[in-house]
């Protein structure tokens, strides 16, 4: 996916684990299909996984995951990974890796979520604004929504009819409340699911604190119809967070979509709806 991505296999894996955890070693090892862009999944055994960056810039994440995990996993509603083992660098791999909890469960259809699952969001993202933000990281994507503004417009010539609505969320006042905890990347390849309820969320590489317009980003992606008034109206969110959490929509679908579209057809599917959903919002700014 990435000009610069580290190649990552079986064997790989398989001699990491032999060289640091050698009591997994001889577990069942396979890959995950996932549209994950940062991080090369592979279950272990039933109940683990091992989570390898693919990329440099994806490294912070092993760190912030064995530092925040544990202390965020009780004040949510719903299951996140729990960080078993820290691996270092080895075998071949320069960076930082982790073996985690499995969590069981299915990413949801794009549009299929339903008033229960609408429910199981909003309760998420009021129970991570509730936790105290003291010394928490900043998100990159808790800042101005003006900070994706240099990459929507270079992609925009993919969908110039988005133009309209972007410039007019830019025009949104900025959060001017105190920053808050957000998981900030509720896309379907990080939520999982069992008959229609959240059943857990993964991959917090890009959490902290910030602006809470980031995690209304399942409106446009899993949500549809009255599920998403329902969403808005539980998380109590107000009408520019609002419309910012549309332009935070808009402007990862038109940053991922040129950039994913040969390289990761589930995610560029999903950037594909995501704008045409914030499109046809009728509360969309224009």
């Amino acid at each position: 996916m990435h000009a610069d991505e580290l190649p990552i296999e079986i064997p790989l894996v398989r001699g990491l684990l032999e060289e640091q955890f050698p009591e997994w070693a001889a577990l069942p090892l396979t890959g995950v299909p996932s549209m994950g862009t940062d991080n090369a999944l592979y279950r272990l055994g039933r109940d683990l996984v091992v989570r390898l960056p693919r990329i440099e810039w994806a490294t912070g994440g092993i760190e912030k995951d064995f530092r925040w995990l544990p202390l965020l996993a009780p004040l949510l509603p719903v299951a996140i990974p729990v960080p078993l083992a820290r691996g270092r660098p080895g075998a071949g791999f320069p960076w930082e890796w982790g073996v985690y909890s499995w969590l069981p469960g299915e990413n949801p259809d794009l549009g299929s979520g339903g008033p229960e699952l609408a429910l199981d969001l909003a309760r998420l993202t009021r129970a991570l604004r509730e936790i105290d933000a003291m010394g928490a990281p900043a998100s990159r994507r808790g800042k101005p929504l003006a900070t994706q503004d240099e990459r929507a417009r270079q992609a925009l010539f993919e969908v110039p009819e988005a133009t309209g609505a972007w410039e007019a969320a830019l025009g949104v006042p900025d959060w001017d409340g105190p920053p808050v905890w957000l998981h900030a990347d509720l896309l379907p390849g990080n939520l999982l699911v069992r008959a229609g309820r959240l059943a857990g969320v993964i991959d917090f590489a890009v959490a902290g604190v910030g602006d809470p317009a980031c995690d209304l980003i399942p409106a446009w992606s899993v949500l549809g119809g009255d599920a998403r008034h329902i969403f808005r109206r539980e998380a109590g969110i107000d009408d520019d967070t609002w419309a910012r959490g549309r332009g935070w929509a808009l402007s990862i679908g038109l940053i991922a979509l040129p950039y994913y579209r040969e390289t990761n057809p589930a995610f560029a599917a999903v950037a594909r709806h995501m704008i045409e959903q914030a499109l046809a919002d009728p509360n969309v700014c224009s």
